[in-house]
């Protein structure tokens, strides 16, 4: 089942609709797994955040492979185009 990216938070955070469902929980952020980009405030969040915006925004994803909740946010695997979205972003892995 695909997810529509309804926003971008940063670099490698997002909410998707419908909400994710795992281990008896619900939420619309997810985190992708597999690279970190900076943090607001911090040199080159903005172009990650508009990297991952210009990519995945209004589009949709595959979340697999839930790792963890951190933060209320999903950490799992996330696949757009049918490639890992950490591979878009080597330059943060």
């Amino acid at each position: 089942m695909g997810f529509k990216v309804t926003k971008v938070i940063d670099g490698d955070t997002f909410e998707v609709s419908p909400g994710w469902k795992w281990n008896n929980e619900t939420g619309t952020v997810v985190r992708a797994n597999g690279y970190n980009t900076p943090e607001e405030g911090k040199q080159g969040y903005q172009a990650a955040k508009d990297k991952l915006s210009g990519l995945i925004l209004n589009k949709e994803v595959e979340l697999v492979k839930a790792i963890k909740l951190t933060y209320g946010r999903l950490l799992c695997d996330v696949e757009y185009n049918g490639k890992n979205l950490a591979d878009y972003f080597p330059e943060y892995q």
